[in-house]
């Protein structure tokens, strides 16, 4: 029992070295509205245009391909 216990308070103690090492971190929740700072707005996106869909090429008949075995 008195393992956990140490191993509580060893992790405690690593978690909390580690965050303090890590600058400026913000353990206040999630944010919204003006207090909350995200990276800047990308660029709108170009509008999507499509290609003209492919023509298949129209399949042989199987004559033809039967005779072109031969």
């Amino acid at each position: 029992m008195w393992k956990i216990a140490v191993g509580f308070a060893v992790f405690a103690a690593l978690a909390l070295f580690i965050l303090s090492k890590g600058g400026e971190i913000d353990m206040g929740g999630e944010k919204h509205g003006a207090d909350a700072t995200h990276a800047p707005a990308a660029a709108p996106a170009a509008p999507v245009v499509s290609a003209p869909a492919a023509v298949p090429a129209p399949a042989a008949p199987a004559a033809s391909a039967a005779s072109a075995a031969k």
